[in-house]
């Protein structure tokens, strides 16, 4: 019976470790659900001729998306997709760098809107998402070409930028 706890104590000694960390599921899937939401934002965009909005609130580390009408006015959402949440809880939203604005954190705005038109995303936008000591970047390229997970902290031009 000893023998037996002995070699089961030895195997989850070894495997444990090895097991993802919660906060770091956490931030993947939220990465990933973001870049899909843009991606998704971006197509509705194109093929309706509509307008959309994504807006990240990064005070309450939240997301949400409207509709814009001609006159510039947020509707609701018609759509199911986007009205799920694409943050887990306990991701936060480090910064965000648009090329028009700089980088924007909660020390410096509240909300970030980013607007999708006929022709998709227009000039591209750069993510980070954090939760623990883990990092994650999500880059949407400009006109909906294409968006990117990345691991860690992320420029647009792809390469490692350290943290102050």
């Amino acid at each position: 019976m000893v023998v037996v706890i002995l070699i089961v104590a030895m195997a989850a000694a070894i495997v444990f470790p090895r097991l993802p960390a919660p906060e770091g599921n956490r931030l993947k899937t939220s990465a990933r659900n973001l870049a899909t939401g843009i991606r998704y934002l971006n197509d509705q965009a194109i093929i309706t001729k509509n307008r959309y909005v994504l807006h990240l609130n990064l005070v309450d580390n939240a997301t949400r998306i409207a509709k814009l009408s001609s006159t510039g006015d947020e509707l609701p959402p018609d759509d199911n997709f986007i009205t799920r949440p694409l943050l887990e809880q306990g991701v936060t939203i480090e910064d965000v760098n648009l090329p028009s604005q700089g980088t924007l954190s909660e020390s410096a705005v509240k909300d970030v809107p980013i607007v999708f038109g006929p022709g998709g995303n227009e000039e591209g936008v750069t993510i980070h998402l954090k939760a623990g000591d883990k990092q994650m970047t999500v880059i949407a390229y400009p006109a909906g070409t294409k968006v990117k997970v990345m691991d860690g902290y992320q420029t647009l031009e792809g390469g490692e930028e350290t943290k102050p």
